[in-house]
């Protein structure tokens, strides 16, 4: 560490000198700019490289004829969530395997922003046209909320009326939740390499990080309404009795009003909302073994009651996790 001291020119400006070694090492001469970044923790990152855009960075992918597709599939969502803005795919046959070509255009339409920019017989060229700080947070994880909730309440709708058809609609839901938890994902890891991003998206890196833990617990929500909704198309090919359908139609309004409670504390910012909201929610394991005790009445259906007390418990679970997240993000200093 080099200590400078402030001086003072002028009425009203501050000089603080930079090191030689710095300035050589980068080549700055006198009247370059430089660019200063004020940090949340009070300090000044001080940058040369002022034109570059640290968000573009670019990933080259390279494959053979018989890669596995599921091999490809997941370098891309890591080269995606990594924060790599542009990929090329190379292929060392003269010719893309259909398979090969039909996992990438699989891959484009599970992510948000990634279009096809340029294509030849073995190679192909993806690029995010998405400006990420267009996309906040509190949006992606609102519409996360919105996703999750309606899967939820549509697959218990769907008991309540044997609906099939509303009950596999339910079931490709979970593609745009998972977009979306992509997405922050990627965007919080593009915030690491690039404080200058997290000024433009008003957040600090604590906060990017949390937003990024919430949204996980919001895609296992989601997965688990998905487990309710499975669980529901065994069940409505059977007479279930009201008051069992009642209970659990009441577990699922409380687990998704903790849900609610939850992210509205997280929201507000508010320890003490966050609080009561834990309390309240460990109610929920009651109503859960009072669905689980039904099961052990109606062994034909035992396993698809079980799975929904399971769910539903869970999702209670995760609604508690994003209360603590307010506590680690309020207490973080």
């Amino acid at each position: 560490m080099e200590i400078r001291k402030v001086q003072k020119t002028g009425g009203s400006s501050y000089v603080v000198t930079l090191p030689k070694d710095w300035i050589r090492s980068l080549g700055i001469k006198e009247k370059d700019s430089l660019a200063l970044v004020t940090q949340p923790d009070g300090t000044i990152l001080v940058s040369a490289d002022i034109n570059r855009d640290k968000t573009k960075r670019n990933k080259e992918i390279n494959i053979e004829r018989d890669t596995d597709v599921n091999y490809l599939i997941r370098s891309l969502i890591g080269s995606y969530i990594m924060g790599f803005t542009t990929i090329k795919i190379c292929s060392n046959s003269k010719k893309f395997n259909p398979r090969i070509r039909r996992s990438i255009l699989d891959f484009i339409r599970s992510v948000i922003g990634f279009e096809i920019i340029d294509e030849t017989l073995n190679t192909l060229t993806i690029k995010d046209l998405l400006n990420p700080s267009e996309m906040p947070f509190d949006k992606s994880i609102k519409r996360m909320d919105i996703s999750v909730r309606t899967m939820h309440e549509d697959a218990i709708l769907a008991l309540k009326n044997k609906d099939v058809m509303l009950v596999n609609d339910v079931l490709v839901r979970d593609i745009e939740i998972n977009r979306r938890y992509r997405l922050i994902a990627r965007q919080s890891n593009m915030i690491l390499h690039d404080v200058v991003l997290a000024q433009k998206m008003g957040v600090s890196l604590e906060d990017a990080h949390h937003y990024f833990l919430i949204s996980k617990q919001l895609e296992r929500v989601g997965d688990h309404a998905k487990n309710i909704a499975r669980s529901v198309l065994e069940l409505i090919k059977n007479d279930l009795n009201d008051d069992l359908i009642e209970n659990i139609s009441e577990a699922s309004k409380f687990s998704l009003n903790s849900l609610k409670n939850c992210l509205e504390a997280w929201a507000k910012r508010d320890l003490s909302m966050a609080h009561d909201n834990i309390e309240k929610t460990r109610k929920l394991r009651k109503m859960c073994e009072k669905i689980t005790h039904s099961a052990v009445e109606n062994p034909e259906i035992s396993v698809a009651l079980s799975y929904i007390a399971e769910s539903i418990g869970r999702t209670g679970e995760y609604a508690i996790n994003i209360a603590e997240i307010v506590f680690d993000n309020l207490l973080k200093d």
